[in-house]
């Protein structure tokens, strides 16, 4: 049993108890029913990492597996996955960090968390907007230097958000929350993706064909596509470049979207004018050049991270272990 871990609660009534190991440390409430339901071995201490889990894996004869973003399930951790094991739960809505096509093949049910952190992701969103616009992190530093002294008219001015354009790439549901949003600031909304929305669902937004056309018209800028081949460096030096000048930039989806030199040279010579960023290449790892920019705001990958929101996606995941176990299909399969 791994020090990381707490030890299987014994079954009520003498009754087996499907088997389960979490990798990651789960809120109390989740841990609680985990515990309750589940013959679990749960990280407690720490993170549980992929040597130790598959052992857990195998030694304790587990049927589930729960993780998060952070930890890859890719084709070598799934070939080396013992056989039992029918279905690995994600508490996130994005699944970049699934091998889906080693799944396939092995058989493997993989569960993602959509709906339940939409609202929580898109606050954090237009909370890095609004930060970076108006160079709340530059302010904060000052306060907290004690370096508040007389300033002039034209001293430390920040970008207007109420009445600007607001262009969203990718308009699924954190896209849309974060559009209800923006027009709480009487902003224009405007919207890339695959294809146009129904009317109902563009609740007033407007529908731009090429990313070209969104981003010449976009003073803010808010990415919420999946990261897949097509996209990865979609914000690039040539899409960057034909932002305004003065633009600001937001990504609370997937650090790869962006190519991180190109937008650290852009907000160095003041093209872009700020950005915000929850979301990292190589997380937890990131360019630390970022932090020498005062005109960045910058989170640690926290667009889910409310008691509420972590408390529903954990509880999803459960309910989706618990569909499957009991030989039903999967409330939110990653593939159909």
């Amino acid at each position: 049993m791994s020090a990381a871990s707490v030890p299987p609660s014994p079954p009520s009534g003498g009754a087996s108890r499907h088997r389960l190991v979490s990798v990651r440390r789960l809120p109390p409430a989740v841990t609680a029913r985990a515990a309750a339901e589940y013959d679990g071995v749960l990280a407690v201490e720490h993170d549980i990492g992929r040597e130790e889990s598959l052992a857990l894996l195998r030694d304790h004869a587990a049927e589930a597996l729960l993780f998060s973003s952070s930890f890859k399930l890719d084709a070598g951790y799934i070939a080396a996955m013992p056989p039992q094991v029918k279905v690995a739960a994600t508490c996130s809505v994005g699944f970049d960090h699934v091998d889906v096509a080693a799944a396939k093949a092995r058989g493997l049910i993989v569960t993602n968390t959509p709906d339940v952190l939409t609202g929580c992701t898109a606050d954090l969103a237009f909370s890095l907007l609004l930060s970076a616009a108006r160079r709340l992190p530059e302010a904060d530093a000052l306060m907290r230097r004690d370096a508040w002294g007389p300033r002039s008219m034209g001293d430390f001015l920040g970008v207007r958000v109420w009445g600007k354009t607001l262009g969203i790439l990718g308009m699924g549901r954190i896209g849309r929350a974060v559009a209800r949003r923006a027009r709480g600031f009487d902003m224009r909304v405007l919207y890339h993706d695959v294809a146009p929305l129904p009317p109902a669902l563009e609740e007033g937004a407007h529908y731009v064909e090429s990313l070209p056309a969104l981003l010449a018209q976009s003073n803010f800028l808010s990415l919420h596509c999946p990261l897949t081949p097509a996209t990865r460096h979609v914000l690039n030096n040539e899409t960057l470049a034909l932002l305004p000048r003065g633009a600001v930039v937001v990504n609370a989806a997937r650090g790869g979207l962006i190519d991180e030199e190109a937008l650290i040279a852009r907000l160095q010579d003041g093209h872009i004018a700020a950005a915000g960023l929850d979301v990292f290449e190589g997380e937890p790892r990131f360019d630390r050049r970022f932090i020498g920019l005062p005109n960045v705001a910058l989170a640690p990958h926290i667009g889910s991270g409310t008691v509420e929101t972590r408390d529903a996606m954990g509880h999803r995941s459960l309910d989706n272990i618990a569909a499957v176990l009991a030989g039903h299909p999967p409330i939110d399969p990653i593939w159909s």
